[in-house]
């Protein structure tokens, strides 16, 4: 049997662990939320919530299948493995958008069978064909009448607080909540805003007056911070602020929305039509090929190349790209098309690493899952030549993320590499093709290599499985 892993993400919540255990997901719920737990399933709830698509699948298991593990499992649940974890710090604004918008509908929906939500962590929701999935149903538990909506702090800092930055100062959020995992804090979004946004009844119901509370409850020293706990609200109240919040969300759009330098490049590429259908020939052959359950794709840009990827037969594609319109353009393409693609922000020269409580809460790029296989498609000179990545580190680092794959070289004498080089010394004299050959050629077999353009761009095919 496969060692059994308590999900180093999971500690959080009293009410129960996640597990891995021989490849599958488990979680455990404990004495103290089993009351809950039996209430929803009796109901029928949980069931009704994964047939209309708002949870995760979660079946009951023998409790005896995790032996013994110090957890105190009262019941144990097994969920299906999804291909792929990512986290908000790496959706674009539109999946944020989407999550943020699908957690209020999650939450409207569970208070029509008696149910609301004990937290609105951003890190529940994970993306499934396009759509937002909840993953967490511990979250789920009866409602109380006039109970206050407990979670609001914590969906205005990882939620809405992250889509004002950018709506409201065109900054994208995924810096900042990668260097504060609980989000964007409300008194900081405060100070930032110009005072005409201030005078706003929405941001001072849900930045300014909430980030005064948590300013002045923080200097208290009698303990009166516990009574924002024991105010009432009434269902119908609460309703309408789920409702007011999903309408002001709904209406958002990035600040920053001119062109990008690669948000057009769909459009503006520099292959002609025979060179363009030359490399989509390639790509297609290679994912029909390699048939790939998981697919990275480095430097997806609008996800035109992902898309066709699944068309040839990968099960799931999760692109990356640095460029913000780009990823809106690629989001908005997986939603509308329901496509099993996910668009994530990366700067692969500083991806995200390994980091939260332990250094372990919140698993880095790398160590999330093994990709099948990968495209690196117009990429690797933007880490060469634009971050000044050696060239062998760069190609041990490709080949280390999936068995397979296609790596485009783009040569130093094409317009797009002569425009990076015009404003800065040329100080990469290994920047060749025949230094990248050599270094691919030690580490996995070239399976074979096309020119797709006529300024000599190439795709080169890799496998290392044998």
């Amino acid at each position: 049997m496969t060692a059994l892993e308590i999900d180093p993400g999971s500690f959080r919540d009293p009410a129960g662990r996640v597990v891995h255990l021989g490849g599958r997901i488990y979680r455990t719920i404990a004495e103290s939320a089993a009351g809950d737990y039996e209430f929803l399933s009796r109901r029928g709830v949980l069931d009704r919530l994964r047939d209309e698509g708002w949870i995760v699948p979660a079946e009951e298991v023998n409790a005896a299948i995790l032996g013994d593990t110090g957890l105190a499992a009262h019941r144990v649940v097994e969920h299906p493995c999804l291909p792929f974890i990512s986290y908000p710090y790496e959706w674009p604004f539109g999946a944020l958008k989407a999550a943020a918008l699908f957690h209020l509908d999650l939450h409207l929906r569970a208070l029509d069978e008696g149910v609301t939500l004990s937290d609105a962590s951003a890190y529940n929701v994970q993306f499934r064909a396009g759509r937002p999935v909840f993953i967490d149903l511990l979250s789920l538990r009866r409602y109380r009448e006039g109970e206050f909506w407990l979670g609001h702090r914590q969906f205005c800092e990882q939620f809405l607080n992250p889509l004002l930055l950018r709506a409201y100062l065109g900054v994208p959020h995924n810096a900042w909540f990668r260097g504060n995992l609980e989000g964007i804090p409300t008194a900081d979004l405060a100070r930032l805003l110009p005072r005409w946004r201030v005078l706003s009844w929405r941001v001072l119901l849900h930045v300014v007056l909430p980030g005064r509370f948590q300013a002045q409850a923080a200097g208290r020293t009698d303990g009166g911070a516990g009574g924002v706990k024991r105010r009432q609200l009434p269902l119908p109240a609460l309703r309408g602020m789920l409702k007011q919040l999903r309408s002001w969300i709904a209406t958002l759009e990035p600040g920053d929305s001119t062109a990008t330098v690669w948000g057009n490049y769909e459009e503006t590429h520099t292959y002609a039509e025979p060179e363009e259908q030359a490399k989509r020939r390639m790509v297609a052959e290679f994912v029909a090929h390699a048939k790939p359950n998981l697919m990275w794709d480095l430097g997806c840009n609008t996800g035109a190349y992902s898309a066709l990827a699944l068309e040839a037969g990968a099960g799931t594609v999760v692109g990356f790209d640095f460029d913000q319109g780009a990823l809106e353009r690629a989001f908005a393409r997986t939603s509308r098309g329901r496509l099993d693609f996910l668009p994530l922000f990366l700067d692969a020269a500083n991806p995200s690493p390994d980091q939260g409580w332990n250094g372990t809460e919140r698993m880095g790029f790398g160590r999330r899952a093994t990709a099948d296989a990968l495209m690196a498609l117009a990429f690797e000179h933007h880490l060469a030549i634009g971050r000044n990545i050696p060239m062998d580190q760069l190609v041990s680092w490709l080949i280390r993320l999936a068995p397979c794959g296609l790596i485009e070289f783009v040569q130093k004498s094409d317009p797009t590499v002569q425009r990076m080089l015009s404003l800065r010394d040329d100080i990469f004299p290994d920047y060749t093709e025949e230094v990248f050959a050599a270094l691919l050629a030690r580490q996995a077999r070239i399976v074979r290599v096309d020119t797709v353009s006529a300024a000599g761009r190439r795709l080169y095919w890799y496998d290392r499985s044998r």
